[in-house]
């Protein structure tokens, strides 16, 4: 099968197109071929090495967390999907090897939901990674609930467009920092109000709206704006952030309530996420479409850290 994979840690040279054996189907599993992969930081963190120590690997690396295709083979023990089922994933494994910048991917079947059938694989394909973090950050880590005010960061980037939406459809007041640019598209998500990180101090708006302090600050940006988000909440308020997980336990042995979230695959938060979407409660924005081949060039893109939404490759 044609896969984008590396043989070594680097930079985006390092990215080549093989053709690699399809990994086998064990009784458990599922193969999926593959029609969309979604493109997100963790893949050229991987690429560069810095989940080296954090995560086993085996060479070459198949890049890929997301992925929306087509079931075509299934394991004998595996009897919760069917051959030709239209499916999406977060598709992060025990070991990293087998990812989804490829024509097949071979998966757990218990981490493999239906894509929403109102999405293509595309839009599909730019869901899992994102919303399930975002989902786990709010609901899971910050417990946010009705009636309650958040604070996203980077709120026009991948995760905090999905967090934008989750905690709006949760009840909660939503309030969200991006560039002024990004003001109409996180208005238009269901953000109540935004901040231009760029020309405002975040902690004196937010002292100025709320003077006791807001319930969640959701962090996607980390340095000093995750230093500094304690500063904005009440006296039970939680700060998450997804990066930065060494800063955020110093600051939790400090007193401060904070906590690290590293994304776990969930097929019922996906099919949660699936009816959402089909309802239209769910919407996602896919930035630009690469071919496979063109990996690298949606790398160099998403290393600028300023891309609204999502890319996607195209397989197939």
């Amino acid at each position: 099968m044609k896969a984008i994979a590396i043989q070594a840690f680097g930079g985006r040279d390092k990215l080549e197109l093989m053709d690699l054996p399809i990994p086998a189907v064990g009784p458990h599993d599922v193969r999926v071929r593959v029609k969309a992969a979604g493109v997100n930081p963790v893949d050229w963190k991987i690429r560069e090495g810095f989940l080296r120590d954090l995560i086993p690997y085996e060479f070459p690396i198949i890049l890929g967390w997301d992925v929306a295709g087509v079931i075509d083979q299934i394991g004998n023990e595996a009897p919760i999907h069917q051959i030709g089922d239209e499916v999406y994933a977060y598709c992060r494994l025990p070991v990293i090897q087998h990812g989804s910048y490829a024509e097949y991917i071979v998966l757990p079947a218990n981490i493999v939901a239906k894509k929403p059938t109102s999405l293509s694989f595309i839009q599909a394909a730019s869901i899992p990674l994102a919303a399930l973090t975002a989902y786990q950050s709010l609901f899971d880590a910050g417990g946010l609930e009705r009636g309650q005010t958040v604070l996203i960061h980077a709120a026009a980037g991948g995760v905090g467009g999905f967090a934008v939406q989750l905690a709006k459809h949760r009840g909660a007041t939503v309030i969200g920092t991006a560039s002024p640019s990004n003001h109409d598209y996180l208005l238009g998500l269901g953000a109540d109000r935004v901040i231009d990180y760029g020309t405002q101090d975040f902690r004196q708006v937010i002292r100025e709206w709320y003077p006791s302090g807001i319930d969640l600050v959701y962090d996607c940006v980390g340095g000093e704006v995750l230093e500094q988000s304690v500063e904005v909440l009440n006296s039970t308020g939680c700060l998450v952030t997804i990066v930065e997980p060494g800063r955020a336990e110093n600051m939790k042995e400090q007193g401060h309530n904070v906590r690290f979230v590293f994304v776990a695959p969930n097929a019922y938060q996906l099919d949660e996420l699936t009816k959402m979407a089909d309802q239209g409660q769910l919407h996602t924005h896919v930035a630009s479409t690469f071919p496979l081949e063109q990996a690298a060039q949606a790398h160099e893109i998403l290393e600028g850290q300023h891309v609204q939404g999502k890319l996607v490759l195209t397989v197939g």
